[in-house]
């Protein structure tokens, strides 16, 4: 399956194109970057989202994904990719290495990640950025950043089928045989 095929399958289960996601949400003027506050702002909003997900009793099925990590080592994982994805220093590579776009399905891909875990991990991630403090005021970076997650969520579901063995990264510990 061809990038473009793979997008368009993402953009079909999400309602969200790579156009409107990915491409939009990082030439803002100013930069997504800025606008939630630097990288602590990044920092701020994985904290959050993190927090909501390790509290999830009510859903501990979807907390057992994250079972192979702690919280301050997702937090921190997510905080990295966040920062250079929206164009700030290369934290995520410099801790993983590698292609970090590539590395990103590669490191769900084993998790068995499927439609009904994408839909939780967007639920909870809106909520954190509607609680983030320093996007009350920001409402076109919350929208982005909500097209930009809605559609990552997506990818990595689409995505996982077509990961070459050599390109898996994490979770090949976990509950190899189940869907999420």
């Amino acid at each position: 399956m061809s990038k473009h095929e793979l997008r368009a399958s993402a953009a079909k289960l999400s309602g969200v194109t790579y156009e409107q996601s990915l491409l939009a949400s990082t030439a803002l003027d100013p930069p997504l970057l800025s606008r939630i506050g630097g990288p602590s702002g990044f920092h701020t909003l994985s904290t959050l989202f993190y927090n909501k997900v390790f509290n999830d009793t009510s859903n501990p099925w979807f907390l057992g994904i994250f079972a192979t990590s702690t919280k301050e080592e997702a937090i921190d994982n997510q905080y990295r990719f966040l920062v250079q994805t929206f164009g700030g220093s290369d934290l995520y590579t410099a801790k993983k290495g590698g292609r970090y776009g590539v590395r990103l399905v590669g490191r769900h891909a084993n998790y068995g990640i499927g439609v009904r875990a994408a839909e939780r991990w967007v639920e909870l991630m809106d909520c954190a950025i509607e609680e983030h403090a320093g996007l009350s005021d920001e409402e076109e970076a919350k929208k982005y950043l909500k097209m930009y997650f809605r559609y990552t969520a997506f990818y990595i579901v689409v995505a996982k089928e077509y990961m070459r063995e050599d390109q898996l990264s994490g979770g090949n510990q976990m509950d190899s045989g189940r869907v999420w």
